[in-house]
């Protein structure tokens, strides 16, 4: 087992890899953190209050000691793990641990995404019960260590055992002080068409927090966050880090004490959410995954990439490698028939791509973007044979059939809304925000909800589809539900998520051979919980391979390649102008979940010729960029050049992308230097022939010649 617990009873040892997760229930009865960091031997750690506080006249001791599930009202100031206020109107809260009992393996979360193990030998799980005696809450802690990781996974389930109802205002599925002097915080930060860029800072004397309250996890932050010795790079160094394993609106701080030390939080956004918890009633918070590296940033996402690949992801096509796909959407945007869906898919199927996926403007009378969301029923005058006669053509021509779904939304012009126009978020009596003509669904009620898994699962039935492409295009404004009483409608955004997840788990169960990719404006939800539900996510609306360089860079930060969507598209790229060679945009492309977003058929013989030659690589190399370990080896943040690699499990298959955003004159070769490789072979260069030791590739490096603009290479090793 990976959890050892002390004679006494008070002291547990939560250790896998090379972490350790220490916990103490001190004289009080209070949860405090001994330790997360570098693994320690059980037993060796010993808990004594003055080694925290500081002894100021006018500060109690609570306000110091690291407590691990800090609470409001008794001397400890700041945003509280569990905040709630009482039938009373106060807030004060005393958590004290009135039990705990280990078990095998780790428990799913009831309507909650999760990362899984396959097997009680996988993880260990830690459940704290504590207690306020005054009102009557009680918190079940639950902590689950991975064995061979070391990885965390926290979540918070809150009962009322009282007499009277409580209000949740906070719930942080993690809080932790480190002891770390001076560090530097990360977080991902961005915009539509440009997320999660690497933004990393000194956290100071000072709360940094980062959030979202739109609804979604959205463009503007991700719901992870770390901490790192300042010393810290890619290869070296201690990270914390933490992310939230939910899809809406989210809450992440880094807060220095008056001691120097940070603490660590995530969880719910509390200006978008507090929750009614009457007698007998219980609320479960999100999941938190911690990561601990001392092995620098790659060792970090490395953990994540390798958990979620394999324990978050589920279902058939978590193991599969994924399909070469052309979409129709900067091909022909609204204006397609049947006839030129047909020529671009036998354009396709020439240069042997494997799925054609139709976009958006398929169902109702939808010719432009302000009508007809909802009404899901297959536009005629567009696709006289339907959608069943459309893939079976495709078929017919061996290729798969793919569909653009927007689910959550609701055009005003439509006849569902015509007919619910309650359906929407909204509040009575006031206007109704549009945004891209739409509004969104309800789907904090049941019968909306329903009505969704009805509705797609009919189009889902009618004809052979093979991959649906869920999309979801606005961020909620007046995000109340008529259907809930006054005092519960703040609740809304998060019985929104709670009915998402339900919606989700039941499609994707109900048509578990469709591999299903999530969307929002691109990356506006590109987070742990849709993952669970959906194995790969479109990465960015932004296609231009120059941009996407940092936006798959900053992504691979917490999610694997195997999660991203990464797509050629026409030049001048639509959303920058830019003009790059078919060959960067495709090589850029290669380090992700491959496919086109143009019109083949309006490509030079050149070019078409070298997306045909695109295709063949991708399928010989698919497997190692889903499967390998992703090593980060240099930043687009940093300077012109960048590059990555995938390195097989067993260190004898290795792919190095490198990348030229501009050049410059008189500048020298670029010498890359990588990682992961095993020292005591050496590795044969497939395109040239020659052989290099693995300890000169990593050591001296190789040697990469990148001239002009805009330029790529890509090389394949194998051990000899």
């Amino acid at each position: 087992m990976s959890i050892a617990v002390s004679a006494d009873q008070k002291t547990f040892y939560l250790s896998g890899g090379n972490t350790s997760y220490v916990l103490h229930i001190d004289d009080d009865g209070r949860l405090v953190n001994l330790h997360w960091g570098s693994r320690v031997a059980d037993g060796s750690l010993s808990y004594c209050p003055s080694d925290y506080y500081g002894g100021a006249s006018f500060d109690k001791e609570i306000s110091r000691i690291p407590l691990d599930i800090p609470c409001c009202g008794t001397g400890w100031y700041g945003t509280p793990a569990v905040g709630v206020r009482n039938a009373h109107g106060d807030d004060v809260t005393d958590l004290r641990v009135v039990s705990f009992r280990l078990e095998s393996g780790k428990p799913p979360l009831p309507g909650l995404p999760a990362v899984y193990t396959e097997s009680p030998a996988e993880a260990d799980t830690l459940i704290v019960e504590l207690c306020d005696d005054w009102t009557g809450l009680r918190v079940d802690a639950l902590y689950s260590v991975y064995h061979h990781s070391g990885v965390i996974a926290r979540s918070l389930n809150i009962r009322n055992t009282g007499i009277q109802a409580l209000s949740l205002t906070s719930v942080l599925s993690a809080s932790v002080l480190l002891w770390e002097s001076g560090p530097d915080l990360i977080h991902l930060k961005g915009a539509w068409a440009r997320e999660r860029a690497v933004i990393r800072t000194a956290a100071g004397e000072a709360e940094h927090r980062i959030s979202s309250a739109r609804g979604a996890s959205g463009h503007e932050e991700n719901p992870f966050i770390a901490v790192c010795a300042r010393n810290t790079d890619e290869f070296s160094g201690r990270v914390w880090a933490m992310n939230l394993v939910y899809s809406g609106s989210f809450q992440a701080m880094c807060r220095t004490d008056n001691g120097g030390r940070p603490r660590l939080s995530i969880g719910l956004n509390p200006e978008v959410f507090s929750w009614k918890l009457g007698p007998g009633e219980s609320f479960h918070s999100p999941e938190a995954v911690l990561v601990y590296s001392d092995h620098g940033l790659n060792g970090m996402s490395q953990e994540f990439h390798a958990l979620y690949r394999t324990r978050l992801v589920r279902g058939t096509w978590r193991d599969r490698s994924r399909p070469v796909l052309i979409n129709n959407w900067e091909g022909t945007y609204f204006s397609f028939t049947e006839e030129r869906l047909l020529a671009i898919a036998e354009k396709a199927k020439q240069i042997g791509i494997e799925l054609f996926v139709l976009d958006d403007g398929w169902f109702g009378v939808r010719n432009s973007d302000n009508c007809s969301l909802g009404d899901w029923t297959v536009n005629r005058n567009k696709l006289p044979s339907g959608l069943n006669g459309l893939s079976d053509k495709l078929h017919a021509m061996g290729l798969e059939f793919g569909l653009w779904f927007e689910p959550e939304m609701v055009s005003p012009d439509s006849i569902l809304y015509r007919t619910h126009p309650d359906w929407c978020l909204h509040v009575p009596g006031r206007h109704r925000t549009e945004a891209r003509n739409q509004l969104i669904l309800d789907l904090s009620r049941p019968d909306v909800q329903d009505y969704i898994i009805s509705a797609v699962s009919a189009v889902l039935s009618s004809a052979r589809i093979d991959y649906v492409k869920w999309d979801m295009n606005r961020n909620m404004t007046e995000a109340f539900s008529e259907a809930l009483p006054a005092d519960r409608r703040s609740e809304t955004q998060h019985r929104y998520i709670l009915g998402l997840y339900r919606v989700l788990e039941t499609v994707t169960s109900s048509f578990p051979d469709i591999l299903f990719e999530s969307c929002s404006g691109g990356g506006g939800r590109f987070d742990p919980g849709m993952l669970y539900y959906m194995p790969q996510t479109w990465t960015s609306d932004d296609t231009d391979a120059v941009e996407r360089l940092k936006i798959q860079y900053g992504t691979s930060f917490v999610y694997p390649v195997s999660a991203m969507g990464a797509h050629v598209s026409a030049v001048p790229n639509h959303q920058t102008g830019r003009i790059t060679p078919m060959r960067t945009r495709g090589e850029v492309a290669l380090a992700g979940n491959f496919g086109f977003e143009l019109d083949l058929s309006e490509l030079s013989a050149e070019d078409l010729s070298e997306a045909a030659d695109l295709v063949r690589r991708v399928k010989e190399i698919r497997d190692l960029t889903r499967t390998g370990t992703f090593w980060r080896l240099l930043s687009p943040f940093d300077g012109t050049y960048t590059a990555w690699s995938s390195v097989s499990d067993d260190q004898k298959s290795v792919l190095l992308f490198a990348y030229r955003s501009l050049s410059s004159p008189n500048s020298s070769p670029l010498r890359i230097r990588l990682a992961g490789l095993n020292p005591a072979l050496s590795y044969r260069n497939e395109e040239d022939g020659t052989i290099c030791h693995g300890t000169a590739l990593m050591n001296a490096g190789l040697t990469v010649r990148l001239n002009g603009d805009f330029s790529s290479r890509v090389y394949r090793f194998s051990a000899v």
